[in-house]
């Protein structure tokens, strides 16, 4: 304080140290199998222990930009890199970060791998006759009345990543065990 004004001292100044960036969990795999709701529950454990967590999912970022986006892969593209960029920024920021996305084009996942820092690589698989029985949104029954042409897992071949640093089972095992294994094994900063 200086004639009676204080004055903020940056972080670095005060001796405290910025935060260490955060890192990032990215689950893919096919529509219906998992990602989402292994997602959230995976962020809620975490900030149920102090970590400060946040979650993107693709469905959230493909409804900001409206029905005008549609399914080919250039769209699919730009969804994965507006994750991207999100992922990083809230990394950068010192929060963990989950993401859950089909990301199922190879020119995706080579871009995620390429552009996202501390990231680690989570297949959550489950069987398409098993999402299709889930199917919580009706697409797998509009794939099948020919009401969609666009379900990647019906229409075209959803292909499991290669060497994923993660295969998270849901149908082997429960929500609760993923998510604890995950919480549990997963170098949080």
């Amino acid at each position: 304080m200086a004639n009676g004004t204080s004055y903020f001292e940056p972080a670095s100044r005060q001796g405290i140290g910025y935060s260490q960036p955060g890192t990032v969990l990215w689950l893919l795999g096919p529509t219906s199998a998992g990602k989402t709701t292994l997602a959230t529950r995976v962020v809620a454990d975490l900030r149920g222990q102090g970590v400060p967590a946040i979650l993107f999912d693709g469905d959230e970022v493909r409804g900001f930009f409206g029905p005008d986006l549609g399914f080919g892969a250039d769209s699919r593209l730009r969804v994965a890199s507006v994750l991207v960029h999100l992922a990083n920024k809230a990394a950068d920021a010192g929060l963990q970060v989950v993401v859950a996305a089909l990301t199922a084009g190879q020119d995706a996942r080579q871009y995620v791998r390429a552009n996202v820092r501390n990231l680690t690589i989570g297949y959550v698989a489950c069987s398409l006759e098993a999402c299709a029985k889930r199917d919580p949104k009706g697409l797998y029954g509009k794939a099948m009345r020919g009401e969609i042409d666009t379900l990647i897992g019906y229409n075209s071949e959803y292909r499991p990543p290669d060497n994923p640093d993660l295969v998270l089972d849901t149908e082997a095992y429960s929500v609760d065990e993923l998510a604890a294994r995950i919480v549990a094994s997963y170098a949080w900063n």
